[in-house]
């Protein structure tokens, strides 16, 4: 009878030696194909958050791009407004001018006029003195 349980035993430790074999190879191979799978997924979404980032980086190009052609029409845009104020001073002085000039005319004239009254008067004065 010990025979047959050391038989018995050792058949069973056979078999517990054989099912850890295979367990162990099904855990290795589980493993393995658990690192594929998750390799796969890492470069699914390393894909993904790189599409996110060319995406991202075409639109600051873009908008780089864009804010340079606003710059360059703002500065344009200061320029032609300096320009126009320039213009806008030229003609508000020569307005001024024009007025300056049409007040020196006035007074000419009341000048003028004064003057050509009083030689009127001058005139007249002596015309009716006696000749001597």
């Amino acid at each position: 009878m010990a025979g047959a349980l050391d038989a018995s035993f050792a058949h069973m430790m056979q078999q517990h030696s054989i099912r850890n074999v295979v367990l162990a190879n099904r855990l290795e191979k589980s493993k393995k194909e658990a690192l594929s799978a998750a390799t796969e997924v890492a470069g699914l979404l390393v894909d993904s958050v790189n599409g996110g980032v060319h995406e991202s980086f075409i639109n600051e190009k873009r908008i780089e791009m864009e804010a340079r052609a606003l710059a360059a029409t703002v500065q344009r845009f200061t320029q032609t407004t300096t320009q126009w104020l320039t213009v806008f001073h030229n003609f508000d002085s020569a307005l001024k001018e024009i007025g300056d000039f049409e007040n020196w005319i006035k007074v000419m004239e009341y000048d003028c006029e004064s003057v050509g009254k009083a030689l009127n008067y001058i005139t007249q004065g002596k015309r009716k003195e006696p000749i001597k």
